[in-house]
């Protein structure tokens, strides 16, 4: 089913800006100094925690890529993917609640990283959580861009450029507390539409037994938990995502803009169970495309087997369903990459203004954002880079978070222990367009061949005094003005 260009153009933009508005008029009547632009200390409730966390993790990639998993390794893939989704909100409950008592005045991890280790261990982490906060907004522009196609032969940079702009207006000058009031906003939107996206998707299947029969026929291996291409899969992808996860400056954003504790840690469970069930529920669409035998490819599963027989109006509401998917995460995406601007531009240039970091971070997104909407409209598949990306964010998760609790482990042993994992695991890493059969070994040595370096330095290297994590305490102050 294909809709018309321009109608569908048309709705588009009506749909970002119905989105937009208010946001916009939430920034106009919020004027923010910089700390709560950049952080939003201590002001959200449980419920606005839950929210905006799910309406986060909820991007548009879930519509492509959980079925896509489910096409490669079946049910251990989808619960791999599910496990990997919850994970890094379940760990993050003991490192937030360690990182509010060590650093109460924090903003985010490169931070701690910074104070705790040192110049060349916080610069390879910068340079992680950038390139990752870029790869992912490029992945869901793109995602998006890539659905409305599927609808009407719109040009991908349309769609990029429009969702690109409506999200941008509103987060430049609303920033973190913006972006959380929007995301309770769209998850009205969000909730009712994956909902229907459930009930249609099952009616185009017809039921379990279709796909159920297709599967025993053509590939059972997809059914098997016990399968060892599905454990392969499935180990993978919950590498991957899990530990990617706790680098991500949105979630650090949000664990400081929690009012205490106790909000932190009900937040972070609701919104982690919420996440296993909605990826692992779409991930049920790709073994439907297995089953059910339908052409094409398996990265768009889930709407080869939803637009199959869908009413005119469903598929209209794909529209605001995709761009408020986006525009949650994205909206996310851009004040957290506006935050570790103006806290390392802060670090950079001592003497600056609150209202000159306020202005350089929001500039420089700007500028950001032409070079993402440019890769978006491209059509690329970012899959590689996210990749690569998870494999960066293995290789320094056990270095970069043994020292939030152990006081003798320094600098020289992360930086050693993150560079060693990152050889090893690089070593076994796919080359672009080639095979994928050794990517699970790749993450595995990426992750733990730093602890294996980093115990054994401990015992090798000479001992030296225990870092005093009350200089932490005193390190990090909050912006004035």
């Amino acid at each position: 089913m294909l809709l018309d260009p321009i109608w569908t153009g048309l709705w588009l933009s009506l749909c970002a800006i119905v989105l937009a508005v208010p946001g916009i008029l939430y920034a106009r009547r919020n004027r923010d100094n910089l700390e709560d632009y950049i952080i939003a200390r201590n002001s959200q409730n449980t419920r606005a925690t839950v929210l905006t966390l799910v309406a986060t993790t909820l991007g548009t990639w879930i519509l492509f890529g959980p079925a896509q998993a489910a096409t490669w390794g079946g049910i251990g893939a989808i619960l791999g993917y599910a496990f990997g989704s919850m994970v890094p909100r379940l760990v993050m409950i003991p490192l937030g609640r360690r990182m509010r008592e060590l650093i109460p005045e924090g903003h985010g991890l490169t931070e701690f990283v910074i104070h705790r280790y040192g110049r060349i261990m916080y610069a390879f982490t910068l340079v992680i959580m950038l390139f990752y906060l870029f790869i992912l907004l490029a992945a869901g522009l793109t995602a998006v861009a890539r659905m409305v196609g599927l609808l009407a032969p719109i040009p991908l940079w349309v769609t990029a450029s429009v969702v690109m702009v409506a999200t941008l207006i509103y987060t430049f000058y609303g920033g973190l507390r913006a972006s959380i009031y929007t995301d309770k906003l769209q998850m009205v939107v969000i909730m009712p539409l994956l909902g229907l996206l459930l009930v249609f998707g099952w009616q185009a299947a017809g039921g379990v037994a279709p796909t159920l029969a297709g599967l025993a026929e053509s590939a059972p291996q997809l059914l098997q938990v016990s399968d060892i291409g599905g454990i392969r899969a499935g180990l993978t992808f919950f590498l991957a995502v899990a530990l990617t996860g706790l680098f991500y400056q949105g979630t650090w954003q949000r664990i400081y803009a929690a009012k205490d504790t106790k909000v932190l840690r009900r937040g972070f469970w609701i919104s982690g169970v919420c996440s296993f069930i909605v990826v692992g529920l779409m991930g049920l669409f790709g073994l439907a495309f297995v089953g059910l035998g339908l052409e094409g490819d398996g990265s768009v599963a889930l709407f080869s087997v939803l637009l199959a027989d869908v009413p005119l109006w469903f598929a209209l509401a794909l529209v605001p369903l995709g761009l408020a998917l986006v525009m949650s995460s994205a909206d996310s995406t851009i004040s957290a990459t506006s935050s570790i601007i103006a806290v390392d531009m802060g670090r950079l240039i001592p003497n600056a203004s609150s209202a000159s970091l306020m202005s350089m971070a929001r500039w420089l997104i700007v500028l950001a954002a032409i070079p993402v909407t440019w890769v978006a409209s491209q059509g690329y598949s970012v899959l590689y880079l996210f990749l690569l990306a998870d494999l960066l964010c293995s290789a320094a998760a056990f270095p970069v978070f043994f020292g939030l609790f152990y006081r003798r482990y320094t600098g020289l042993n992360a930086v050693i222990s993150t560079a060693l994992g990152l050889v090893a695991g690089l070593a076994m890493f796919p080359a672009p367009g080639g095979s994928t059969a050794t990517l699970l070994e790749s993450f595995l040595l990426a992750a733990l061949v730093p602890v294996a370096v980093s115990l054994l330095l401990l015992r090798v290297l000479p001992s030296r005094p225990a870092y005093d994590f009350g200089l932490l305490h005193t390190a990090v102050r909050r912006f004035k003005g």
